[in-house]
């Protein structure tokens, strides 16, 4: 080889060298672009329309028995695919063990026991024999609207299919539909839509009403027993029978999903799936442990962002109505006690502690008080005198609460199950919910564990002075703050005025926080369902009407004035 060829080629080595280690680094640095745009795409949150549908699926009385959340007892493949393409979120809790001060909660994005929404049922307490005390609708602040008013003020179609139970009347201009036939199919053309489809097969009452109905599951399925039921074979078959509803479930959201891929909106749209509270079994719904306020909540973006995910942030049932107005690019309002985890406006920090309420469930009163960190769970009993169970004629129906109480009468109940029987409440109660997850031994009085219970202890304390706790009065008190002699007050009928240079209508209503909702009518044409939100002057024509009315939260609505 000559010099010449031999430096040429060391040369051309060199340079191949330097070529691709420079190629190397372009890779390096690509990758690391690469790496720090998904991360940035990331923490920018999910790829979604200006306007971006979101959609509610809430199943009722259910626990996170299923198999996205570890328990694979049965199958549920719409879920699980929610799960697959969506986030689970595993510390999520209700205000209460029950539906309606939890719907409250939801709503209003406030806490029942704030806005004295806090005892079951307060419109048709009659039903309940408790005597002194009239059927009532809570009456939140002047400022309050519901969650579904904001999305229609944005534009949005607020459909609602069909249970309400908010603990007071929805106001005339909170849903475009809310009925059981209420659908986003039923909204204008390319109209953004909120739409809630409740499925009320896993509701408590399903456990004895189906039992008559071949299960959707082996007559025979091994099911998970929680210690504080007996298991027996009734004990088995209500529990199957739980199991089988939800697989109906399941398969309810499954139609859902498949009407929503149908219309093409797979791809625009936010799902939440989540439950109402805990489960439908005796010491699970109306009580404060976890069995009756830990929740399940899937949430999937268009762009399956965060697919597959679990975040155990905390999350409580007033955080949904901000987040849901965050996700659409509506600001929340400043007054709700929530907060935003996912939108463009979601709180820079997590929580440290969820709150919850219980107070008179059916004709039975007994205030207790929740707070709970990600580990600790701190009750307090304000009642201790009262024993633990209450006798519920209605939760009595169900043929394992049946058993607990034979068994009760005839001492056959072991340790753990007699627990819920006991005659009388410790003051304070601690669990350490990670070691004890049914809550079973109370910690309170374990000086190693003192340093928790003054926290969690002073914790309550500045929540209920916070929201200045409206279940401490006694409920006829109550009701004389928010309807004056029991009287529920009444909406002031809209005023109208015309401007001179135009003749465009403009409304008021002498009521605090009422909203005016209008209709424009031809001559001929009737009133219709739905009424359109007041928010700017209005225009009519020669041979219409103008049709209006006013309604605040809690009061009768007004009068309809016509003007023409």
């Amino acid at each position: 080889m000559h010099t010449s060829e031999s430096g040429f080629l060391a040369n051309s080595h060199q340079k191949a060298g330097k070529f691709i280690g420079l190629l190397v680094l372009v890779l390096a640095i690509s990758q690391c672009s690469n790496e720090e745009t998904a991360k940035s795409e990331q923490a920018s949150g999910p790829k979604l329309p200006q306007k971006p549908n979101i959609l509610w699926l809430v199943a009722e009385d259910l626990s996170a028995i299923i198999p996205p959340f570890g328990d694979n007892t049965v199958a549920t493949p719409n879920l699980t695919r929610l799960a697959d393409e969506g986030i689970r979120y595993t510390q999520v809790y209700s205000s209460s063990g029950v539906c309606a001060p939890s719907r409250a909660a939801i709503a209003t994005g406030m806490y029942q026991n704030r806005i004295g929404a806090q005892h079951m049922r307060t419109t048709n307490i009659a039903d309940f024999g408790v005597e002194g005390i009239v059927p009532y609708e809570a009456v939140p602040p002047a400022y309050v609207k519901m969650h579904s008013q904001y999305f229609r003020e944005a534009g949005y179609y607020a459909s609602n299919n069909a249970k309400e139970d908010y603990q007071f009347r929805k106001t005339v201009t909170a849903w475009d539909d809310s009925s059981r036939s209420a659908h986003w199919r039923n909204r204008a053309e390319g109209q953004p839509f909120f739409s809630v489809f409740n499925f009320g097969i896993t509701h408590e009452s399903q456990v004895w009403a189906q039992a008559g109905n071949p299960l959707l599951v082996d007559e025979n399925l091994e099911v998970p027993i929680p210690p504080y039921l007996p298991d027996s074979e009734i004990g088995r078959k209500d529990v199957r029978q739980v199991y089988s509803n939800i697989v109906a479930m399941d398969q309810q959201v499954g139609e859902i999903l498949n009407q929503l891929e149908e219309d093409g909106l797979l791809d625009s749209t936010i799902i939440f799936w989540y439950s109402d509270h805990g489960g439908p079994l005796p010491r699970q719904k109306r009580l404060l442990y976890d069995s009756g306020i830990h929740l399940p909540l899937i949430i999937r973006f268009p762009d399956q962002y965060r697919a597959g995910e679990i975040d155990d942030q905390l999350i409580s049932f007033v955080d949904f109505k901000s987040t849901i107005l965050s996700l659409a690019g509506i600001e929340p309002p400043t007054y709700v006690d929530g907060r935003a985890f996912l939108g463009e406006y979601a709180a820079s920090t997590s929580r440290d502690y969820v709150h919850a309420a219980a107070d008179r469930f059916d004709s039975e009163y007994d205030t207790i008080r929740a707070v709970r960190d990600k580990r600790f769970k701190y009750l307090r009993n304000f009642n201790p005198e009262k024993p633990y169970y209450l006798p519920l004629t209605y939760r009595e129906q169900m043929p394992v609460m049946q058993e607990l109480l034979r068994m009760r009468d005839a001492g056959q109940l072991n340790e753990t199950q007699a627990q819920w029987f006991r005659t009388s409440k410790e003051e304070e109660e601690l669990f350490d919910t990670e070691n004890d997850p049914y809550e079973l031994n109370n910690l309170a009085g374990d000086t190693s564990y003192a340093e928790k219970l003054a926290e969690l202890r002073n914790e309550l304390d500045s929540w209920m002075s916070y929201i200045d706790d409206k279940g401490l009065m006694p409920e006829v008190d109550l009701i004389n703050s928010m309807w004056p002699n029991s009287v529920q007050p009444t909406t002031l009928s809209p005023i109208a005025s015309k401007a001179e240079n135009d003749g465009a209508i403009t409304l008021r209503s002498k009521t605090e926080g009422a909203s005016i909702g209008y209709q424009i009518l031809n001559d001929g044409e009737e009133l219709g369902a739905t009424w359109q939100i007041y928010q700017e002057p209005l225009a009519i024509n020669e041979g219409q009407r103008l049709l209006v009315i006013a309604h605040r939260i809690g009061f009768t609505p007004s009068a309809t004035i016509s003007i023409r």
